[in-house]
């Protein structure tokens, strides 16, 4: 199925190679719905982590997932290999939200796409913390800007 709200390849600053296992499938012989999420959130851990902004063990604050959602346009399988795309929409405060794209090596047009939003929080305390100024210079180049019809 097509969306014409599905964002071309070149609406992501970011692309990650990710290839598709074949634990990945389900019974249906398609990857479980389930994965896709582990791809979106591959491809948000692996850019903070290249950008040397992400700590697992001792960063003050940490990235909460507070919401996710995921469109499905056509199916992808087992030995597809894929291109996931990252784009911000929005830096805010304490939050971000990532908008994410699933690709099939050379579609242009997307199989999936949906948005991660973490809100950053102190680690002890778990309340909301600003985004430190490393974090939000790694994301600028994320963001997307959209244009106005």
């Amino acid at each position: 199925m097509k969306n014409p709200l599905a964002r071309g390849r070149d609406a992501y600053p970011y692309l990650l190679p990710i290839q598709t296992r074949w634990m990945d499938n389900d019974v249906y012989g398609h990857v479980n719905n389930v994965v896709y999420y582990s791809y979106f959130d591959t491809v948000v851990n692996e850019y903070l982590l290249r950008e040397r902004v992400l700590d697992f063990e001792s960063s003050d604050a940490i990235g909460l997932v507070v919401q996710t959602q995921c469109e499905y346009f056509s199916s992808v399988a087992f030995p597809d290999r894929l291109t996931v795309g990252l784009c911000a929409v929005r830096i805010g405060t304490s939050s971000v939200r990532y908008e994410i794209g699933l690709f099939r090596e050379c579609d242009a047009i997307p199989a999936a796409q949906g948005h991660f939003v973490h809100v950053y929080v102190d680690r002890v305390t778990r309340k909301p913390k600003p985004l430190s100024d490393a974090l939000r210079a790694a994301l600028m180049p994320l963001l997307l800007i959209e244009q106005p019809d």
